[in-house]
């Protein structure tokens, strides 16, 4: 990184980017270890790995938010410097991260305005207003420069961090996850348009992404990463998602062996007996949300054992809410919640009693006390019982024996059971609370309450997760998954709810699912027909 950049770099097009032996440390831990990529000129190019692989440590040092320990940027040829985003943005490179960054109280215009790199402190709006118009003229999306951002659509906003990179003349694009928030249609919409300007030669992308769908429906060279260091590369005609599997976990990998929302097939779930009686079933539940307004309203549902039924929807219609009422968190406005035809209540006893579990989104803040020990966090449910309970006194040794039991079966990673279970990695967080959950202390579980298990979490996690929940549904209990990632809901239930507004839009088995008809149930469409 010898030469410095000039102030001002003109775009000429898209940008070719290599990234040459990087390496990153953060005090023991190597975060990249002579990493090296390129992304060509007009490249869609897609950045795989698990969760700490590198990818954000490597994009960021891109970019000029970190400074790399080695390493160099060549853009278009030339060694270029980059001390900071502001280097970066001056030859043409950005990054869209994965939470929106638009201001709501807003317009789309001053949005875009504020954008630019160079931006005085007074705007001439007569001319603002032109050139917006202008560039409008010829956007991929196309929105209203009136439109007041606290008012569009998820799509709506992801559309206009693109475009806000597009205005301030981006010639290279960093996309972190964009499509997590947004429909089918939204998802393919945006990287449809993407892909259209990377062929016309206007901008080369950069797409960290954990969707395969994505991966092969969009990219044109794929690089994966594990541990920081690169374990593959290849365009992406000429790879398979075994291939890329393996490369992430750093194994040859088999696809029956992967989870079915990666590896693209489902395995066939086990038939349901419809003339049995529930094991839950939900009439006309309402659920109050913020400010009082109904976040469900009326919702009926039944899951039956052995069963499992995913819901699907866009964040904010309801799932929440819907999660918290039947886990005891939020109180339950009206309707009626029986399991196995009795009517039943969300306290802990009656949970028991009924064998009703549940895994909510976020584990350790909604479903653990992080400063206790990982034994403690694990006997939450049991604490009270023989054999942790003797009388009034708790046995430490026989909590301490259960907790190395539990870590064993679940293979979660921890020091030791007496390390605080803040410590511990998401995913192994996530193990624990699974071993909790699915004890059979005192009957089995039953019914299994399930919230976005897998978010934010790497491959290997991932597919054990997906393995744990299909293993509790073989064994006789329902599952209800609520979960914003389509893919996994897809990949695991054999009937599909989609949740818009705090009402069921659509009720479809997932085999030989109407994506559009999903997508557009998520979005609100009121003429979508249940299946």
């Amino acid at each position: 990184m010898s030469e410095l950049i000039p102030p001002q770099i003109e775009p000429t097009g898209a940008a070719k980017v290599e990234m040459l032996n990087f390496s990153k440390r953060f005090g023991a831990l190597q975060a990249l270890d002579d990493v090296s990529m390129t992304v060509e000129a007009g490249s869609f190019h897609a950045l795989l790995g698990e969760n700490g692989a590198g990818k954000s440590t490597l994009v960021k040092s891109l970019i000029g938010f970190y400074q790399p320990d080695t390493g160099s940027v060549m853009v278009d040829g030339r060694e270029r410097a980059i001390a900071s985003p502001r280097d970066a943005a001056a030859l043409g490179l950005g990054m869209i991260f994965q939470h929106f960054t638009v201001v709501p109280g807003m317009t789309v215009a001053e949005n875009l305005a504020l954008a630019q790199r160079d931006l005085g402190a007074f705007i001439d709006w007569k001319a603002e207003r032109a050139k917006l118009a202008e560039f409008m003229r010829t956007a991929p999306f196309p929105l209203s420069l009136d439109a007041r951002v606290a008012g569009l659509a998820a799509g709506e906003k992801q559309k206009l961090e693109i475009l806000k990179a597009l205005y301030a003349k981006r010639r290279f694009l960093v996309l972190d996850e964009p499509t997590s928030v947004l429909t089918p249609q939204e998802a393919d919409e945006v990287l449809g348009r993407v892909k259209t300007m990377c062929r016309a030669g206007l901008l080369s992308v950069l797409i960290i992404t954990h969707k395969f769908r994505e991966v092969f429906g969009f990219c044109d060279e794929v690089t994966v990463l594990r541990r920081g260091r690169r374990t593959g590369a290849a365009s992406v005609e000429a790879t398979t998602r075994d291939e890329l599997a393996g490369w992430m976990m750093g194994v040859a990998t088999d696809a029956t062996a992967l989870p079915a929302s990666t590896s693209g097939r489902a395995p066939s779930p086990a038939p349901v007996a419809q003339d049995s009686v529930p094991r839950l079933d939900v009439h006309g539940l309402t659920v109050l949300g913020s400010e009082g307004r109904r976040a469900v309203d009326g919702l009926s549902l039944t899951v039956r054992a052995g069963e499992i039924v995913g819901v699907a929807g866009v964040s904010g219609n309801g799932q929440r809410e819907l999660v918290a009422a039947l886990t005891g968190a939020m109180p339950i406005a009206g309707g009626e919640v029986r399991i196995d035809g009795q009517p039943y209540r969300p306290t802990r006893s009656q949970m028991q009693r009924f064998g009703v579990r549940s895994l909510p989104e976020e584990p350790l803040h909604n479903g653990c006390v992080g400063k206790l020990t990982v034994a403690e966090n694990l006997a939450l449910r049991n604490f009270d019982r023989p054999p942790l309970a003797r009388g009034a006194l708790l046995s430490r040794a026989a909590m301490r024996g259960q907790a190395l039991a539990q870590i064993e079966a679940y293979r979660v990673k921890t020091p030791g059971p007496d390390a605080p279970i803040e410590t511990l990695s998401g995913g192994n967080v996530q193990r624990a609370v699974l071993a909790r959950e699915l004890a059979a202390d005192p009957i089995s579980p039953r019914l299994l309450i399930v919230a976005n298990p897998c978010f934010g979490l790497d491959f290997q996690a991932t597919a054990e997760i997906h393995a744990r929940l299909r293993a509790a549904r073989d064994g006789g209990a329902g599952v209800l998954l609520v979960s914003e990632d389509l893919d996994e809901l897809l990949a695991l239930s054999s009937r599909l709810l989609v949740l818009s507004h705090g009402h069921i839009a659509l009720e479809c088995p997932t085999t030989n699912a109407d994506i559009g008809a999903i997508g557009r149930a998520m979005a609100g469409d009121s003429h979508v027909e249940a299946a």
